[in-house]
């Protein structure tokens, strides 16, 4: 039997916290829509998620804290009874397998339409996404969110501590503060979706006050050790622009260090790039790194990517799209074998069990190149 010490970094095992994790790979987050229409999670998610239980660690699908806060139709939420009942039935097939799972909590901000979520989106500002937004009716134009008030804006936060302890109660490990691409949190960080005059706008310390409120108030809510926090400096999504990437990191991050979260994790995070080496140099705790690869990587491409964060201060390497095309994603990369590429983009949103759960393993395409050998005569 292979021993530990003689396997890449990548699958060894690792701590995060008071958890143990049989390797150093995370399942990112990934909407996949196939949740009911009120957002409660379906049988067929917890198929999905027990295949992919070898992670070290799944982070599951953006979950909405509120009803404005839905982006999409069909995407999870975790403010209502259902709700934790659905996701209740995920993590005990999850934890069935062996597997660990966290929660991401996200608001869509100006990211949402009437048509999916019968309320009109709010936003820091009353300024639209530059784009058309898929809704239950197809693409339609964007409309201009409402810009939130002061209460507004205080019960969100609150909205948010209780969709945490929401997701404490339905099994999770812990949840995830998705403040990355273009969702509200990001739409509070940048200049040209944040416009507001007051306390949560205009300088820097003003425009992380919304991200520093929202992960305080989960702290209290659930634990430090139970609350990690998405970022994406630099990515420009969703009609997100900044212009002050290197002022803005590392500022939340020193505002957000005397709490001892469970981790940071940094989407497409490149180790060449000045604010990726800040943060790591100003953040104390894990850091859950989101290598940027190619369309259908290779196991070798994962090896390579992951090993150099790694060597330049993650501590956990979080993947997307290799683990929704591979239930058994840790056993082919311990043994070299090719991955299956992701079937076609849309099937990623479409519900049902094509592209979702029907991604073979490496044993059965065993079984089946067995059963196509010729028996000898």
């Amino acid at each position: 039997m292979t021993n530990s010490r003689e396997l890449p970094r990548l699958l060894q095992p690792a701590d995060l916290g008071a958890l143990r994790l049989p390797n150093h790979l995370v399942m990112a987050p990934m909407t996949r829509n196939r949740a009911a229409a009120d957002g409660t999670p379906t049988p067929i998610m917890a198929t999905y998620y027990a295949q992919r239980a070898t992670a070290g660690l799944i982070i599951a699908e953006a979950a909405t804290p509120n009803a404005v806060g839905q982006t999409y139709p069909n995407i999870t939420a975790i403010h209502n009874e259902a709700h934790v009942a659905g996701w209740r039935r995920v993590t005990d097939a999850v934890r069935a397998e062996g597997g660990r799972m966290f929660l991401q909590i996200q608001h869509g901000g100006r990211i949402g339409h009437p048509d999916t979520s019968g309320l009109h989106p709010v936003a820091p500002s009353p300024i639209p996404l530059p784009e058309t937004i898929f809704t239950p009716h197809g693409h339609q134009p964007p409309v201009v969110p409402r810009e939130m008030t002061a209460a507004e804006i205080r019960s969100t936060v609150a909205d948010f501590a209780a969709a945490a302890r929401n997701a404490v109660d339905a099994g999770f490990a812990g949840v995830e503060v998705h403040g990355a691409n273009g969702y509200l949190l990001h739409q509070f960080l940048a200049r040209n979706t944040n416009q507001r005059a007051d306390d949560y706008g205009g300088p820097v310390a003003h425009r992380i006050r919304f991200h520093v409120e929202v992960v305080r108030a989960v702290v209290e809510a659930v634990g430090a050790e139970r609350v990690g926090l998405r970022l994406s400096p630099g990515l420009v999504v969703n009609g997100v622009e900044e212009d002050d990437t290197e002022e803005i990191y590392p500022a939340l991050v020193d505002a957000l260090a005397d709490l001892d979260l469970a981790y940071l994790h940094i989407v497409f995070a490149d180790p060449d790039k000045p604010v990726f080496q800040e943060i790591r140099k100003r953040w104390a705790g894990p850091l859950i790194a989101n290598p940027a690869l190619p369309q259908n990587p290779t196991t070798l491409d994962i090896h390579h990517h992951g090993e150099r964060l790694l060597a330049a201060g993650a501590d956990l390497i979080a993947l997307g799209r290799p683990f929704l095309a591979n239930p058994d994603l840790v056993e082919r990369l311990r043994v070299n074998a090719p991955l299956n590429p992701v079937q076609s983009a849309h099937l990623m949103y479409v519900g049902g069990e094509t592209g979702y759960t029907d991604y073979p393993v490496l044993a059965d395409l065993r079984q089946e190149t067995e059963a196509a050998q010729p028996v000898a005569p």
